[in-house]
């Protein structure tokens, strides 16, 4: 199972563009910020977020990154899943979604973010680091996805130089759907502790493989699962209205 987990290409792993156009679409790169911050997400933060626009991960993804699919509504951030004017004005995919990064890479230290995940057979809500590198470049990342498919399940899993294969399945003991959760993790030179509402769930220590070393940006976003990831994520059916991923609040707390 986990093998089949990683055969998918992450979000921005695989592209349908070189590496070099890769590189030019995200948020320009920065060394490695320090600075704790606490984003309330009342609205779009330029100072500190980008915006995914116009274009579209790989082959495994069936959506296009839109800035009109992100939502602020009374304090919470919601990223829509749809299909109005796809594929058209969907970069070629059959749905569009939205995406949410940090303009710089932050180092060791503590990702949090309260959320309410998207519900649905083949759909993804993330949280994760991902060092930016491009199409056949190595990268290192550190990952909370949510499946549509069963969101009372958490997945961890994190990638050192393009190599993952570190996955586990943690039973939350509640329907991460229905209601906003805290979800974290602390990242150290020596280990990884993933947390959900401040309870450690699981540690990983290296022995499965060595840890990611390089500063990485902090992303959000919801995605529905295409072609080779279906064996992931299930094959998704759009169900005829938009579905929704919500976000509170994301903060980051560097390491002492």
């Amino acid at each position: 199972m986990k093998k089949l987990m990683d055969f998918r290409k992450k979000m921005s792993a695989v592209l349908m563009a070189s590496g070099l156009i890769f590189a030019m679409l995200l948020p320009i790169q920065a060394s490695a910020a320090d600075i704790a911050f606490n984003e309330p997400l009342n609205g779009v933060n330029p100072n500190l977020f980008y915006t995914s626009d116009g274009w579209a991960n790989g082959p495994d993804f069936g959506v296009g990154w839109k800035a009109v699919n992100q939502e602020f509504v009374n304090g919470i951030m919601a990223l829509r899943l749809d299909n109005a004017g796809c594929p058209a004005s969907c970069s070629g995919k059959n749905y569009a979604s939205a995406e949410y990064s940090t303009h710089v890479k932050y180092g060791y230290g503590r990702v949090e973010a309260r959320l309410k995940a998207a519900s649905g057979v083949g759909l993804v809500t993330s949280l994760f680091t991902y060092s930016g590198q491009g199409t056949g470049t190595s990268n290192d990342e550190i990952d909370i996805e949510i499946l549509g498919k069963d969101t009372t399940k958490m997945e961890t899993n994190y990638f050192t130089n393009g190599v993952g294969q570190h996955s586990t399945i943690i039973n939350l003991g509640f329907d991460a759907s229905l209601d906003f959760h805290n979800y974290a993790f602390e990242w150290s030179p020596s280990f990884i502790k993933w947390y959900v509402d401040g309870k450690l769930v699981h540690t990983e220590n290296g022995s499965r493989g060595t840890l990611p070393t390089s500063p990485g940006y902090i992303m959000v976003n919801l995605w529905s699962g295409s072609g080779p990831a279906e064996i992931w994520t299930g094959k998704f059916n759009y169900p005829g209205m938009p579905v929704r991923a919500y976000f509170d609040w994301i903060k980051f707390k560097p390491a002492n």
